[in-house]
């Protein structure tokens, strides 16, 4: 994640290198084929798993018993290829003519309902590919896809079952699922132990907090907290109308609210969109992730 100093337009200095670098279009395009065919293993049966691997094994039938290791990445090569073949999916050459126009559509926040002067929108020159995320609450779903689509690693936690497979199901269609993983949880109990951070900017979903009762909604709030970056921000966002994110700031007694860009909103905003702020936290997190369950 990249400093507000090194976006600052008035800095002499020569632009700053970023921290990781780009994957080239080759290693996107092989993650893109993994990412498919992972899909498509997850969606078949137990008997059909099988049956792939059958149809592999009978074509590696020939291979001596004691190359076993090779045959046995041999045969995961061949299961794959069969996916490949099944699905039809692209070669690099037609991969690159049809899906990274897709992908550039999909980094832009108008493709999910949101602005362009929205808090999540706003911190996207700050990250980098394979950042860390977490977004917490259903109404901050769409910002799971445009983070998801400008490469970063997301985990979401949501309240029920119903929203989750939603989620995961608009990932999946947007070939976007290799870049999240969605946890259902209690909130304000309990987090699972790969949620543990650092995480460059977390969102939270105001509706979602306002909906807990006050010693979950501290709880939730501290979680999120102890599992940021020192560099990281939070964003708390609201879809709704008529709850608005200031209800969120007595949980930040030490942070600070970053002030929106010259002609950018201010106040309260009935447009569609993911309104909100962003904050950046003291000089020292609160430590002591396991005193908070």
């Amino acid at each position: 994640m990249r400093t507000a100093i090194q976006l600052d337009p008035q800095e002499d200095a020569a632009p700053a290198r970023r921290l990781r670098s780009l994957p080239s279009l080759e290693q996107q395009h092989r993650a893109y084929l993994m990412q498919r065919i992972e899909d498509y293993k997850d969606s078949l049966s137990r008997e059909m798993l099988m049956r792939l691997g059958d149809d592999a094994a009978s074509e590696l039938h020939g291979a001596r018993s004691d190359q076993f290791v090779m045959t046995e990445m041999l045969m995961q090569e061949t299961v794959d290829q069969q996916i490949i073949e099944r699905l039809k999916l692209p070669s690099f050459r037609r991969w690159r003519s049809k899906i990274l126009p897709l992908r550039e559509a999909q980094r832009s926040p108008t493709r999910w309902g949101m602005s362009t002067v929205d808090p999540v929108a706003l911190v996207l020159p700050r990250l980098e590919p394979g950042d860390r995320a977490l977004v917490i609450g259903t109404g901050a779903e769409r910002a799971v896809y445009l983070l998801a689509a400008h490469d970063l690693e997301i985990h979401c936690l949501i309240g029920d079952t119903t929203a989750a497979t939603k989620i995961e199901g608009t990932l999946a269609s947007e070939s976007l699922s290799g870049q999240c993983e969605a946890f259902v949880v209690m909130l304000g109990h309990w987090i699972p132990a790969a949620v543990n951070g650092p995480y460059h900017l977390v969102v939270i979903d105001a509706a979602t907090v306002q909906s807990l009762t006050p010693d979950r909604q501290r709880s939730l709030m501290i979680q999120a907290q102890q599992r940021t970056a020192p560099e990281g921000l939070h964003a708390l966002v609201s879809s709704d109308a008529d709850i608005a994110p200031e209800s969120c700031l007595r949980h930040y007694p030490d942070w600070q609210k970053i002030p929106p860009p010259p002609g950018g909103p201010t106040g309260r905003s009935n447009e569609p969109g993911l309104r909100g702020f962003l904050l950046s936290g003291p000089p020292i997190r609160p430590s002591g992730l396991s005193s908070v369950k």
